[in-house]
């Protein structure tokens, strides 16, 4: 994308008046403003220090309990928390090999921290847009220092393994004594496609790391939950590299907001994803997974990314509202891909509508 298309279409979204995916636009004052409102609801008058007591304590056990694990430790980062996690698991096996899937956000979007912070040594569990197996763990040469399994598989269009699929990897982990870990950023909108609770999700694993800042719209943070040895451990490894800050109460006070208020609408977004996903494939579009397996999915169109960009950006112009995110070229030439990721913004919308907007954007 050349620099004055990209320049015209950061001015034209930045005028539209709302959006339909992601989370609704605020400005800093109205997010501030509705944390300290939460904290009154929530009872909190006092604050957490160096992440003991006050909401963060609240939010770790209130975590711990929802994934029936013994034990929760909040981080400012899901980076953090994975690496810390991964650690801790390598350095009790002594091998500092991992087996994780290629598309991972370890491997994709940390700048190859994992490895030179670490010294893992990645190996691929699974390769591509598919989701992990029993025999793909078995495959790997004994000795590894953990397992990796991504619920969902977001670059894949959040792609989930069917309920057999994911008991079979976790038995087969056990019985090889290799400690598997989720990267559950997503988990959240992840639960309504098994239909199971968190806890008995968690069970399937050793540890689990969870994202507030998505699903749930807090200011930012995570949650590691496990073994209470084996989350003390990641607590040492969160000091290590800085991430037990002075005070972390906003961001433990707006995440414990978000599970009251929008972790019990999970189905709703899932349920409004997979209607907008069958009114796209009515007007000629194709979506992956189909149906959705989440709240977010991937949209393709017989059309270039610059062709598309055009089209929205003059639907911007026109309606002031931002209907999809980026375009972008996909693996396949001449197809373009975009992301979907329906919050409670979205719920603002009639799926047939926005399906509208999108294929006069997408397919002209």
């Amino acid at each position: 994308m050349d620099d004055a298309l990209q320049d015209k279409l950061r001015a034209a979204s930045d005028a539209c008046e709302t959006t339909v995916f992601w989370h609704a636009r605020r400005t800093p004052a109205q997010v501030l403003r509705a944390v300290a409102d939460a904290a009154d609801d929530l009872g909190i008058d006092e604050w957490d220090v160096y992440a003991e007591k006050g909401p963060v304590a609240r939010l770790e056990a209130e975590v711990a309990e929802l994934f029936g694990k013994p034990a929760a430790a909040f981080f400012p980062s899901g980076i953090m928390a994975q690496q810390a996690a991964l650690r801790v698991w390598c350095d009790r096996r002594g091998s500092t090999r991992v087996a994780i899937p290629d598309v991972s956000h370890l491997l994709k979007h940390e700048e190859d921290g994992p490895r030179r912070l670490h010294g893992f040594e990645f190996e691929h569990l699974t390769e591509g847009f598919v989701t992990p197996t029993a025999d793909d763990l078995r495959r790997l040469s004994p000795g590894l220092g953990a397992a990796l399994v991504e619920l969902p598989l977001r670059d894949a269009g959040c792609l989930l393994p069917s309920w057999d699929d994911l008991t079979a990897l976790s038995t087969t982990a056990r019985e090889l004594g290799v400690p598997l870990h989720a990267d559950g950023a997503r988990i959240w909108e992840s639960q309504p496609y098994w239909g199971k609770e968190l806890s008995e999700i968690a069970d399937l694993v050793d540890t689990l790391y969870v994202s507030f800042y998505k699903g749930l719209e807090a200011l930012a943070g995570a949650a590691l939950v496990g073994p209470v040895d084996v989350v003390d451990e990641a607590r040492t490894w969160r000091r290590r590299m800085g991430g037990t800050l002075f005070h972390l109460t906003p961001y433990a006070v707006s995440a414990l907001a978000g599970l009251k208020e929008r972790l019990p609408r999970m189905g709703e977004y899932v349920a409004w994803a997979r209607s907008l996903a069958a009114e796209l494939t009515q007007r000629g579009l194709t979506v992956s997974p189909d149906p959705p397996h989440t709240n977010t999915f991937l949209v393709f169109a017989p059309a270039a990314p610059d062709a598309i960009r055009e089209r929205k950006l003059a639907f911007m112009e026109r309606e002031r509202l931002e209907p999809c995110g980026g375009w972008y070229e996909s693996r396949v030439p001449g197809i373009s891909m975009t992301e979907v990721a329906a919050h409670e913004a979205a719920l603002r919308h009639e799926p047939a509508r926005v399906a509208e907007w999108i294929a006069e954007i997408a397919v002209g």
